[in-house]
């Protein structure tokens, strides 16, 4: 509390003593506050809102605050006959001063949350009773600085009928981290709404974003950069906070994990920054991440690059950034008007943070054929899948197709920890499996050797009991070869998702299947986790 404010609060009280015809004792202004812990119980002090303030064989000055009943000033006059009892009203922070003497907060212990425990019920019980001690502000950072602790991606906050689940999401894989009470999830949930401009009273979804940095009691600073989504549920409001890693370093084609031709394909694109570049997959696929890395490879003091988000997830230097706000109705209408307003900026390079509609992906296009090259995210379970929509907007227009540069789709699946990884012989049926898949791909790519097969499954360790470690990405993309132009430009009906797949897949793509099993047969995933992420 400021000095001004402890001030008013003093001179109010002051005036509310004579009011009521009481003494009145500033305590701020008080050299020294001695205790009398023989009087009375701390229970009793905060239950009755009453202090000691003076003590001796004869005499007993109580300080009462303007909330005291009379009947408790009453009863402690008949409690301590053998003195004479007098009060003086106190201030509200006088009297929470006296407490916290007589009361010191525990000091709090903040836990390291480590993989090996994650998901346990002794951590869940440890986690979750720091959260109720702690303040709301210290409770969001503590969340943020153990998810960024395991390399989670998101955090769930989960209303249930009795209480509230936290979970993170550390690989793709959900972890039970703490419960808490309905009482210590209000003031959480109130932090966050607060801190990221949402409300909790709100009966639809809505999006938000925190960023700011706050100072534990530890004296620890965590830097919260989130992205947060929020749902009404039965039970109450749900949260799930996406983080975001702010190292600018951290964005680059390398750290991709591209394939050669993969590879190739892209350093050509930003060699020759021009036409529509689409990296399509469901949430959390990482498409914003490669958009990003791409976007860093290409930012220099002689490009332009201005994005349009919703929001704006990671800020960069040099690239001009603007945020699009959601609005029921109006969200798609705005994302196509930003994107025309841009182009008249003179960019050399667009990235939208995704194409929803009709309108933003004609004006996508346009940009796309007059010189600019323009990035985007798109919905989509496929490449050639994300191609047959594109196609409803492009109809036959030869100009469209040939606008478009690369169409990359991609999931992310969890990568086996070396350190621990459990070498095995395939059964017959997994065998068979893989070799019906490798029999897919096209007579002049090469093929992963099954003789001898050896794959590996999740192993165990002190440190790591769940046998993975990380993320890779498993990805097709094609660009738009003489056989797809054909097809796109020339079908007298709708083309479908096999035929471009057909397309592509004669014209050299590697499809997320055969990609997944690649990375099988060097073992760096499980067949498992391919099939629980691409089916």
């Amino acid at each position: 509390m400021s000095q001004n404010a402890r001030l008013d609060e003093e001179q109010a009280t002051q005036r509310r003593a004579r009011v009521i015809g009481m003494n009145y004792v500033d305590t701020s202004a008080q050299t020294s506050m001695p205790l009398y812990k023989d009087v009375l119980a701390v229970s009793d002090m905060t239950q009755l809102r009453i202090i000691p303030l003076q003590v001796d064989k004869s005499n007993i000055l109580f300080g009462v605050t303007t909330t005291t009943s009379q009947q408790t000033m009453t009863a402690l006059r008949q409690r301590f006959q053998d003195q004479r009892t007098n009060f003086a009203i106190i201030s509200e922070a006088g009297y929470r001063d006296y407490m916290r003497l007589y009361d010191p907060p525990k000091q709090v212990v903040y836990k390291d949350i480590a993989l090996n425990t994650a998901g346990t019920e002794d951590l869940i019980s440890q986690i979750s009773v720091i959260l109720e001690q702690v303040r709301a502000d210290d409770m969001l950072a503590y969340l943020v600085q153990q998810a960024h602790h395991l390399n989670a991606s998101d955090i769930h906050i989960e209303t249930q009928v009795n209480d509230v689940r936290i979970r993170l999401r550390i690989d793709g894989v959900l972890h039970p981290i703490a419960r808490i009470f309905k009482d210590k999830y209000r003031v959480l949930i109130a932090a966050i709404a607060s801190a990221g401009n949402v409300s909790t009273s709100a009966t639809e979804a809505q999006q938000g974003h925190i960023a700011q940095k706050v100072k534990m009691a530890d004296d620890t600073t965590v830097d919260v950069n989130v992205r947060l989504e929020t749902v009404p549920t039965i039970n109450g409001m749900d949260v799930v906070m996406r983080l975001f890693n702010m190292d600018q370093g951290m964005y680059t084609l390398d750290r991709l994990g591209l394939s050669a031709s993969e590879r190739e394909v892209v350093d050509d694109i930003v060699t020759k920054p021009s036409g529509l570049v689409m990296v399509v997959g469901p949430t959390g696929s990482g498409k914003t991440t490669t958009l990003y890395s791409m976007l860093n490879s290409l930012n220099n003091d002689e490009r332009k690059i201005i994005t349009i988000e919703d929001p704006v997830e990671y800020q960069f230097e040099g690239i001009t950034q603007i945020s699009v706000t959601s609005k029921v109705g109006v969200a798609d209408t705005s994302f196509a008007d930003k994107l025309r307003a841009v182009l008249r900026l003179d960019p050399d390079i667009v990235m939208v943070g995704e194409i929803r509609d009709m309108d933003t992906a004609k004006t996508a296009l346009q940009a796309a054929l007059t010189g600019h090259l323009v990035l985007s995210t798109f919905h989509a379970s496929s490449a050639a899948a994300a191609l047959t929509r594109l196609s409803d907007v492009i109809g036959q227009n030869p100009l469209y197709v040939s606008a478009i540069r690369l169409v990359m789709a991609q999931r992310l699946i969890r990568k086996l920890d070396d350190s621990c990884k459990q070498p095995y012989q395939p059964t017959e049926a997994e065998w068979h499996k893989l070799n019906d898949i490798v029999n897919t791909f096209p007579p002049d790519m090469p093929r992963p050797n099954l003789e001898n097969l050896q794959l590996y499954k999740p192993g165990s360790s002190p440190e790591n009991p769940y046998g993975f470690k990380g993320q890779l990405a498993i990805r097709e993309q094609f660009t738009m070869s003489d056989r797809l132009r054909q097809i796109l430009e020339h079908g007298n009906t709708a083309v479908s998702a096999q035929e471009i797949e057909a397309a592509a897949s004669a014209s050299g793509m590697r499809t997320m299947l055969q990609d997944a099993v690649v990375k099988v047969v060097a073992g760096e995933t499980t067949l498992e986790e391919v099939f629980r992420v691409v089916g």
